[in-house]
């Protein structure tokens, strides 16, 4: 859970920061968040959720 509140806030940052610093208009973000919502629905649903748990994983194994 903590993962996923992660990045979804991480996400909204970017939405913002792309909003305001390089031009993506409202409605394009308006159409990628409903994009999320349809995908979250829909069978690819639980590939996408493995794949991001195993980048998060390799990121927290990184040793800098």
């Amino acid at each position: 859970m903590a993962l996923s509140v992660s990045a979804a806030m991480l996400m909204l940052v970017i939405v913002v920061v792309l909003i305001r610093r390089s031009g993506l208009k409202l409605s394009h973000a308006i159409v990628c968040g409903l994009l999320g919502f349809y995908l979250a629905s829909s069978s690819l649903a639980p590939s996408i959720s493995q794949v991001t748990s195993n980048l998060a994983g390799m990121i927290n194994g990184l040793k800098l």
